[in-house]
């Protein structure tokens, strides 16, 4: 097992990894092996901009051990700026990937985030899907005021190979990074649908809309503002077409 699996590139100053998907699994081991805490983001094409702003966005994306490209504008972006082409997985793919390579493995994982109705049906489905993948513990976004700690010490107790947190939980993603010290090794990734998905309370979006990088339509239901995404993809290609001319 080798953390050389993984490849780091810059894409508009932001780092993005590359993990072609048959080195995957060794590239997994590597980081829950080492006794080190490592976050996993799953990397969108709006984060990537958010990225390039100083701020705690920006370190937390610096200083993730693994960064998943999930937008085909991220992808296009390299190839623009003749970087390295990076590996595009579709989260709730990559989420399975990862979850098997727990399983065949016999490690374990933590669920933080969700309805309490979500987290229930999730974790039965996880238990159904993954057989050897132990759930050592999980909660729901319903958090009674002062309590917080509380849930930090029993995933601190119950040392998961991964924590996977979702949506409700204070900060997002930002959870993670703020907390790392409270825990002493393993895999943390956030990903806002997971749980839900997992439970049947959300659909993902279909294989061709995510081939064609039009996932985001998926989600203007639920998040009408997206549609002004536009706006953010045609800044991205301005400045990629700028570093491509300048040869940044």
């Amino acid at each position: 097992m080798a953390v050389d699996k993984i490849r780091r590139i810059s894409v508009l100053k932001v780092p993005v990894d590359i993990v072609a998907p048959e080195d995957l699994e060794s590239a997994i081991r590597s980081l829950y092996a080492d006794g080190k805490n490592h976050q996993i983001v799953l990397l969108s094409m709006a984060d990537l901009m958010r990225a390039r702003r100083s701020g705690e966005f920006r370190t937390m994306v610096t200083g993730a051990s693994l960064v998943v490209p999930i937008s085909l504008s991220i992808v296009k972006a390299a190839r623009m700026t003749k970087r390295a082409e990076p590996v595009r997985y579709e989260p709730f793919d990559f989420i399975i990937q990862l979850l098997g390579i727990l399983d065949r493995f016999g490690k374990s994982v933590y669920l933080f985030g969700a309805s309490p109705r979500s987290l229930i049906k999730a974790e039965k489905n996880i238990k159904a899907t993954f057989r050897d993948l132990r759930v050592v513990g999980r909660h729901s976004r319903r958090i009674p005021k002062g309590f917080l700690p509380k849930i930090v010490e029993a995933i601190r107790k119950s040392t998961p190979t991964l924590l996977m947190v979702g949506n409700g939980v204070p900060g997002g993603e930002k959870w993670i990074p703020r907390n790392l010290r409270n825990f002493s090794s393993g895999l943390y990734l956030w990903c806002s649908d997971v749980l839900d998905v997992f439970a049947e309370r959300r659909k993902r979006p279909a294989p061709g809309s995510f081939a064609h990088g039009l996932e985001w339509a998926h989600y203007l239901p639920r998040h009408p503002w997206r549609f002004f995404r536009f706006l953010t993809l045609f800044r991205m290609k301005i400045l990629a077409l700028w570093y491509r001319i300048r040869g940044h």
